[in-house]
């Protein structure tokens, strides 16, 4: 109490102190979430021994452009970018396809053992995903689709994140409209369709973003699954520029750098929609 007539006289109030403190922790906590991108680009413009200097430099003293000529000749960026957006594409149209069913299925169609079903599923999002490598990749080779795209989008054919996202939006919704629609004669099959999946479309959106920045940043499974250069992904391909004895950092920065634009496109494009996807899954069902 003491302090209040000092602060009042400097014109802060309480208030306005604790304005202070919450702006200063937020442009901290986004200047440590900025660095990390602002230090890649800076390190793909140095040279190879700048990089790995100690203490390190922040800014190039020799600003080396060349890095990204050499990353384009060594790497086919336009089959890595291609085979990527056909990854992130069939999982995403798989994932939103498969889910909304699991889901409208779960959440409005009662049927027996819907209960243990759903338990399952939930209990599967429990154990890591590396457990399922194996069998995934037994299975995809006896199918005889090892090195092909179909490889690349096999995990991605249902989600378990999506059912259970996309079931607890269809249980938010009103039984009004499935009344409604039974009413003017409407089967489930024309409920989910014309009435029920069209209202979803934040939560698929969501599913959408999810998805595709999943896909994106996979490595261990097309690393497995695909071991030809024109039918790998941009994540592996990259990998490929890990030296056995010496890595040129700069020149895989330079990669990565230009391998970001693909998922930056994506979610300014749907940043609205995952802002109001999370946001209504976090708050019904």
């Amino acid at each position: 109490m003491k302090n209040s007539p000092t602060l009042k006289k400097k014109g802060f109030t309480y208030r306005e102190i604790g304005k202070i403190v919450v702006h200063t922790l937020l442009i901290i906590g986004a200047i440590s979430m900025i660095f990390p991108f602002i230090w890649m680009i800076l390190t793909s413009l140095k040279t190879f021994g700048e990089a790995t200097r100690i203490p390190p430099t922040i800014l190039p003293s020799e600003w080396m452009v060349e890095n990204y000529t050499k990353v384009l000749n060594v790497l086919p960026f336009t089959q890595l970018y291609i085979n990527t957006i056909l990854m992130m594409l069939g999982r995403v149209i798989f994932a939103v396809v498969t889910c909304s069913m699991a889901g409208y299925a779960f959440a409005r169609i009662k049927f027996p053992g819907s209960k243990i079903m759903f338990g399952l599923i939930l209990a599967q999002m429990m154990v890591p995903g590396q457990v399922f490598t194996i069998p995934q990749y037994l299975l995809v080779a006896d199918l005889g689709m090892l090195n092909t795209i179909f490889a690349l989008i096999f995990p991605g054919l249902i989600s378990c994140f999506g059912v259970f996202l996309l079931r607890q939006f269809y249980l938010s919704l009103p039984n009004e409209l499935e009344e409604a629609a039974i009413i003017d004669g409407c089967n489930d099959w024309k409920i989910f369709t014309r009435i029920m999946f069209p209202l979803t479309k934040a939560s698929v959106s969501a599913l959408t973003i999810f998805t595709a920045i999943w896909a994106y940043k996979d490595l261990m499974w097309p690393i497995i699954v695909n071991i030809s250069m024109d039918k790998m992904t941009l994540s592996a391909g990259l990998a490929t520029l890990n030296g056995q004895y010496v890595t040129d950092y700069p020149v895989i920065m330079a990669g990565t750098v230009l391998s970001m634009w693909p998922i930056l496109i994506l979610y300014v494009i749907f940043q609205r929609q995952f802002v109001e996807g999370i946001a209504m899954t976090g708050t019904k069902g």
